[in-house]
């Protein structure tokens, strides 16, 4: 059995008894006697109404309403000019409500304490005019709580309050923090339209019904961190200036989340069903999400809507870029996410599982190399343009102007500009773990039939095996001539200026060395042996003759073209050369088509479907 809270003022004890109920009633004494309101001689009681007038301060805490005695206080606190009733202080704590409660359109002036009050029936404050802090705390509402329009210019304070049925809030407006903290819902609870000036905490608070916040507007921070929502099936669309907190809360029906906010945390959010999260304005963190069914993230493309509202005020966010960007997808089984027209330039990816199950639909942004061209000591160097993940920007910034790799890492003959740096540089991946990322998100556009992305990501998994430290170092040699010659057979250009370079210098080679001054004229000799005749063709040797004057002609330059084109298609030109020239020929017959082949490959990855 729980021991009754002690009570902090002197209460009326009428109807205790020993046996069962040794504190008997709690209301506080009505000034100069001893009973509470309630239980007041009914001419003390008539006595005591006609001494209050519109704006005094009251203090009924503990007292029981039943039958129209709360009619009777608010009449006399009722202004006779404006028919509104009006209340300095009003303290209401651990009073119960059992008849009709109606403070409809009441203007409290001072602060308004119903901390720890049951209204059994409707308690209606429609319109009610909050001056200082309200509280609300523990406040149980076993019949329909109704605030709709309601105005809080200060604090106003619900944590832990027991909604049993409907908590009505439409259109209320709260100027000072909104706390709902442990708050329980167990009916319908309807936002819609409210307006929240400052921070509005519902952490911890449950939500067994709809949980209605259509139309609702927060200039501060929107808290729901460890709310959970039973049988939600839509929340918003709601618009925030801030941050929308939805870490730790649970999802159990499948729902449909609309949110206009700068920034929207889901971390370590639980979907216990499938989800569409539609996004505008918003960069969302996903890391330690638990996903048990697909959960798909999307930038919703036009303005939220509202049944009865054509669609919703985002005046808040004016000036903000309509985009939606993923922070991170860490920790998160990324087997049932989806995600839809996101950027995702700063998107951590690292711990991420099943990365290779990532559907990634519409128009989806990667961080992208520097731009433009760079110096890079004494040399002026652009990079091509690729997808890149913000990871590799990360190890690149961390390592960048070192003059000896970090343990674990080979030296890079290139550097990027310094930034962005890792959140926590602590956390910096290693390129062995950005390596296993670009992998899998290339499985993913491949399963996706997008070959020029895949592309991207193979070039990006070669580029960290590369640079890793753990990577043999004959793999590194050859890994950077690959690089070298045609970007891990993804640059045609590259590969095909090899080509063009190696054809060159083959052509030069054989007019200087490779072609014969004079095709050789074959000899016939012959021996007579009686009536037979025996007869031998020689072909000399070709030979080289003459200064370079008679080696650089245009005859000499057709020939030796002929030849390295010939080589390059793997085919011999039937050409006379000289030793040096064969060789020649040998050695571009080897690189010619490799680097031909290298660029046509770099050439299907780029537009095959």
């Amino acid at each position: 059995m729980s021991t009754p809270q002690p009570l902090s003022w002197p209460h009326c004890g009428h109807g205790a008894d020993p046996a069962s109920d040794p504190v008997g009633c709690l209301g506080i004494h009505v000034p100069g006697h001893t009973a509470c309101l309630a239980h007041l001689a009914e001419a003390d009681r008539d006595t005591y109404l006609a001494s209050l007038a519109a704006g005094a301060d009251i203090d009924h805490r503990g007292t029981p309403f039943a039958g129209d005695l709360l009619e009777r206080l608010l009449d006399a606190l009722r202004d006779p000019t404006t028919l509104k009733v009006g209340l300095g202080k009003g303290r209401f704590d651990r009073a119960e409500f059992s008849g009709r409660t109606v403070f409809e359109g009441a203007r409290f002036s001072g602060p308004a304490g119903f901390d720890g009050a049951r209204f059994t029936r409707i308690a209606r404050f429609e319109g009610v005019q909050f001056s200082h802090p309200a509280a609300f705390r523990a406040a149980e509402f076993s019949g329909v709580a109704v605030f709709d329009g309601a105005q809080f210019s200060s604090r106003a304070e619900f944590d832990r309050a027991r909604f049993r049925t409907r908590a009505e809030f439409g259109g209320a407006r709260f100027a000072g923090t909104a706390a709902f903290g442990d708050a329980a819902f167990s009916g319908d609870a309807d936002f819609g339209g409210a307006r929240f000036a400052r921070d509005a905490e519902f952490e911890g608070a449950q939500f067994s019904g709809k949980a209605g916040f259509g139309g609702a507007q927060f200039s501060g921070k929107a808290g729901f961190g460890m709310a959970r929502f039973a049988t939600a099936s839509l929340f918003g669309p709601l618009i925030c200036k801030n941050v929308v907190e939805l870490w730790g809360a649970v999802f159990e029906a499948p729902v449909t989340l609309e949110i206009a906010a700068r920034d929207v945390w889901c971390t370590r959010t639980r979907w216990e069903s499938t989800a569409i999260v539609r996004l505008r304005y918003a960069t969302i963190d996903l890391g330690q999400a638990v996903l048990s069914a697909p959960v798909a993230i999307t930038a919703y493309p036009g303005r939220f809507a509202t049944p009865g509202i054509s669609v919703v005020d985002e005046s808040l966010l004016s000036g903000f870029h309509r985009g939606v960007r993923v922070a991170s997808v860490q920790g998160v089984d990324a087997a049932h996410l989806v995600l839809t027209d996101t950027d995702l330039t700063d998107c951590l990816f690292s711990g991420a599982f099943h990365l290779d199950q990532l559907r990634l639909e519409g128009r989806t942004i990667f961080a992208s190399v520097p731009t433009g061209r760079h110096w890079l000591g004494i040399r002026l160097s652009r990079w091509t343009h690729r997808r890149t993940l913000a990871e590799e920007h990360h190890w690149r910034a961390q390592t960048a102007g070192q003059a000896v790799p970090p343990p674990g890492h080979a030296f890079s003959l290139r550097q990027w500009r310094p930034g962005p740096h890792h959140p926590d540089p602590d956390l910096t991946p290693d390129p062995e773990d950005i390596t296993a990322v670009y992998r899998q998100l290339r499985k993913a556009f491949e399963d996706g039939k997008n070959e020029p992305g895949a592309a991207d990501f193979y070039y990006g998994e070669c580029e960290m095996r590369r640079h890793s430290g753990s990577t043999p170092k004959g793999e590194r040699h050859l890994l950077r001539w690959y690089w070298l010659l045609s970007g891990y057979g993804l640059r045609a250009s590259r590969a095909f200026s090899w080509l063009l370079t190696a054809m060159s210098l083959t052509v030069l080679l054989l007019m200087s060395f490779g072609l014969p001054t004079h095709d050789p004229d074959p000899a016939t000799t012959g021996t007579l042996h009686g009536s037979r005749i025996s007869l031998s063709t020689n072909t000399p040797d070709p030979a080289l003759q003459g200064g370079w004057s008679q080696r650089m002609t245009w005859a000499r330059t057709e020939k030796a073209f002929r030849v390295a084109v010939n080589s390059v298609v793997f085919r011999s030109s039937g050409q006379n050369l000289t030793t040096a020239g064969t060789y020649i020929e040998m050695t571009s017959r080897l690189f010619g088509p490799t680097l031909l082949a290298l660029g046509a490959l770099a050439i299907r990855g780029r537009i095959k479907r």
